[in-house]
């Protein structure tokens, strides 16, 4: 569940509420920023009735850390804080409290002793004074930037970020190699008169600080989930049978998907049931070499050695037996003979179906439903002797020219008063005096 706050992620503006001291809500806060998290044990009481002191505070981007509340402060999600640094403080908000802190903090190996500390809920003036800082941070970076391409220095300043109470800035970067870079805090330290802290970050890291949609249509994991990043090799690739396209294969950090070693398990466990893609199989017209592998439709594709143009799909089991032939010293059957039967595919005829006319209004005259308030009609029809031609042709001939008489009007029956006909006489020519 969301707060229902509406933040927008960045932590100058904690969860959209004005107090430092959070919106409260008890599941998560602000669940649009990078690294969310989502607290399953809020609804689960704690059978101890001791809460634990830590809390998980974050700062700009994926920085995230750990702090004790050694004041016993009401802090939960959203609290915008004031934490012990070195120099100063730091301005951060609360992202996880409870139990499942202590489960992070065991999962990423942090100790609890001599943790640093929180010194109280952030007032107006820490806030203003985080905000002044973080406004500077954008200018900052792209005069960073400047001074390293003028020192001819191979780095990428990636992102800048300034301590709550302004005392320090760090630039984090990235770079092949190393860098000095003892000239460039010079020039910094006399420009931006602060502390300098300069912090290397890997291709991968700085995807997650800068984020991203990747070509899966969905946010970066790296910037939503994903902080252990493992190293990704081309042969998760080829387990998969995926071709080695370099421009497909990689993200946005320019190194291989980490999504590649997310379902490397399932494949390598699948295909622990097929014969090794090198197998060679010796039939009747010739040997046969391995030319693909179907994980799902559990089929593998041979070619003879000689027209190697020419695929068959067989079934595994059908290799199987081919191999365990072989063995015996016995040439298992050509390919064609093994070879999967593709389903016939039925042929539609879609001009038999599809009707030009199928659009066109049927039987939309004006008699379409002029039978249907008098349902005996089709009774008196069908009673009526048959006609035949000649005698109907007959009757015709026979019927008066005149013109019928009319009749003189009921006297109880009421008649419509026609009105006069209004003749429009024609405009006379104008005479011409001159002709």
């Amino acid at each position: 569940m969301s707060c229902g706050c509406k933040t927008s992620g960045d932590s100058s503006h904690s969860c959209g509420t004005k107090s430092a001291n959070g919106c409260g809500s008890v599941d998560t806060c602000g669940n649009s920023y990078k690294l969310s998290v989502f607290d399953w044990l809020s609804n689960i009481n704690n059978p101890s009735q001791s809460q634990t002191d830590f809390v998980e505070v974050r700062f700009k981007n994926d920085r995230k850390f750990f702090y004790k509340n050694v004041n016993k402060l009401p802090l939960h999600m959203g609290s915008v804080i004031t934490v012990e640094s070195s120099p100063g403080h730091d301005i951060g908000v609360v992202s996880l409290t409870g139990e499942l802190v202590k489960i992070q903090m065991k999962k990423k190996n942090i100790s609890e002793d001599n943790p640093l500390k929180i010194y109280r809920l952030a007032n107006q003036k820490d806030i203003e004074v985080w905000q002044d800082a973080r406004g500077k941070e954008e200018s900052v970076k792209i005069q960073a930037r400047k001074i390293a391409y003028a020192l001819n220095l191979e780095m990428k300043i990636t992102d800048v970020e300034y301590q709550g109470d302004g005392t320090k800035v760090t630039f984090f970067y990235t770079a092949e190699t190393r860098v000095d870079f003892r000239q460039l805090i010079k020039e910094f330290a006399s420009l931006f008169r602060t502390k300098i802290d300069m912090k290397q970050i890997g291709f991968r890291q700085e995807a997650a600080k800068v984020g991203g949609i990747g070509s899966c249509g969905r946010e970066l994991c790296c910037s939503t989930w994903l902080t252990d990043f493992r190293s990704v090799n081309t042969n998760a690739a080829r387990y998969q049978q995926l071709s080695i396209n370099p421009q497909k294969l990689a993200g946005q950090c320019g190194k291989l998907k980490c999504c590649l070693n997310y379902e490397l398990d399932s494949y390598l466990d699948a295909l622990s049931d097929f014969p090794s893609s090198s197998t060679t199989l010796d039939t009747e017209k010739g040997k046969a070499f391995c030319i693909k592998i179907d994980v799902f439709k559990k089929r593998m594709w041979f070619a003879y050695a000689d027209h190697s143009m020419a695929w068959y799909d067989l079934d595994v089991q059908d290799v199987k037996k081919m191999i365990a032939k072989n063995k015996k010293g016995e040439k298992a059957q050509p390919l064609e003979d093994v070879k999967v039967l593709d389903a016939p595919v039925k042929s539609v005829d879609l001009i038999q179906e599809n009707n030009m006319d199928r659009f066109e209004r049927r039987g939309k005259g004006p008699g379409k439903n002029q039978n249907k308030r008098k349902p005996n009609n089709q009774q008196k029809q069908e009673n009526k002797p048959a006609v035949n031609q000649g005698e109907k042709r007959k009757r015709i001939s026979e019927k008066p020219t005149d013109k019928p008489v009319d009749k003189p009007a009921q006297p109880n029956a009421k008649s419509p008063q026609q009105k006069p006909k209004n003749f429009k006489k024609k405009p006379q020519p104008k005479r011409d005096d001159n002709a």
